[in-house]
């Protein structure tokens, strides 16, 4: 093991840590944060924006443009917390359509310099870093298909080592059927990548080879949610032993008991994330354990709102807490900081970033009165301050 990965292992450890013992009391931390956004259609962003923010107070400081980017949509951090990574909906290359992905450094600063580019091969709208720092991988929405890079210690992308295209050939449809990978997520052991496929309507599970940056079906290799569903985006229990999904197009939240040495995935709850009644266009964006494991959260488009559920300890099964507005449009995504107290919602159509407190014996969102104004806000991630 070389000197640059046992540091990100180390790291990493420490990160695992700090999160398993969210549920104490926080003591202030500043961070800086990071927001992806969509500059398209009219959108007042012109990239990645950044703010700090206290953990003690849950104040943020008005946000400022770290770097101008095409639609630098969704974000992730690597471990040793110098450098950033974006999808973009919007490639600054020779083909716009295609998509792309950008490395960047983080500076003393908080302000971000562009390393390199690579194509994404589709159209780009999730990614991850391992937590060896080695590989970056990608979802691509427009394509059904997940890439992985690899990535030097300079913290630039290398050209793609991995391009596993979707496909379900069990289903008699499956020549009518159009695969939508639209996240990937990671184990905490760093062993498995999870990619939850809204158009087949399947959660596939690849095993990771972070030393190579390539995935290789698991076996079994995916898990099947009820027609219809559209799984979005995924989260594992800091237990390892449960997984959730958001369905998108039917507004359910799937449970699954989870075997963390096979990585397979057995459906065990179905769950409405929106009170009935609720007319008019709906579906759902994101859904985030609690670093405590104690609750899931899922936002709603339409309802424009959060669902709250408490999770059972011994069964991963969820129970209903409430349903909170965001206080704005879509909330696209949010964000719950590392000690757990606060849950920042992104309201991509109200232009806003709304603080939440969140309750750590009910899990239930109190508005803190604190936001702030950014363009299409569509994921914020976030390092501690220098």
């Amino acid at each position: 093991m070389n000197s640059f990965r046992a540091f990100s292992l180390r790291l990493y450890g420490l990160v695992v840590v700090s999160l398993c013992v969210a549920a104490a009391p926080a003591v202030g931390v500043q961070f800086r944060a990071y927001v992806g956004t969509s500059t398209g259609r009219g959108s007042i962003s012109q990239g990645i924006y950044t703010f700090l923010f206290d953990s003690e107070t849950g104040k943020l400081s008005e946000p400022e443009l770290a770097i101008e980017l095409a639609s630098p949509s969704f974000l992730a951090v690597h471990p040793s917390g110098k450098f950033l990574y974006a999808v973009n909906a919007r490639s600054e290359g020779p083909d716009p359509k295609s998509g792309g992905t950008t490395a960047m450094k983080i500076n003393a600063d908080g302000t971000l310099t562009k390393l390199n580019e690579q194509p994404s091969f589709g159209g780009a709208c999730h990614c991850n870093v391992d937590a060896t720092g080695h590989t970056f991988l990608i979802a691509n929405y427009t394509g059904g298909n997940v890439v992985a890079y690899p990535i030097g210690t300079d913290g630039k992308l290398g050209e793609a080592t991995c391009n596993i295209h979707h496909e379900d050939p069990t289903r008699e449809d499956a020549a009518e059927l159009r695969p939508r990978a639209h996240s990937i997520n990671l184990s905490s052991d760093n062993r498995f990548a999870y990619a939850a496929d809204l158009g087949l309507d399947m959660i596939f599970i690849y095993e990771l080879d972070a030393e190579h940056s390539t995935l290789s079906p698991a076996d079994p290799p995916s898990v099947s949610v009820a027609r219809g569903g559209g799984p979005r985006h995924f989260a594992i229990h800091p237990s390892g032993n449960f997984a959730y999904t958001n369905n998108e197009t039917s507004l359910v939240a799937t449970a699954f008991s989870r075997n963390a040495q096979t990585g397979a995935l057995t459906v065990i709850q179905d769950i409405t994330t929106i009170p009935h009644g609720h007319e008019g266009s709906k579906s759902t964006a994101e859904c985030l354990c609690h670093p405590s494991g104690r609750f899931l959260y899922i936002s709603n488009r339409g309802p424009d709102s959060i669902t709250v559920y408490s999770i059972n300890q011994e069964t991963g099964l969820l129970s209903w807490v409430e349903n909170e507005p965001t206080g704005g449009k879509a909330p696209r995504n949010f964000f719950i900081e590392p000690g757990g107290k606060w849950l920042l919602a992104e309201n991509q159509d109200s232009d806003s970033v709304v603080v939440f407190e969140i309750d750590q014996e009910t899990g239930s969102l109190s508005p803190s009165g604190d936001s702030i104004k950014v363009g299409k806000p569509v994921c914020i991630r976030m390092v501690p301050a220098e």
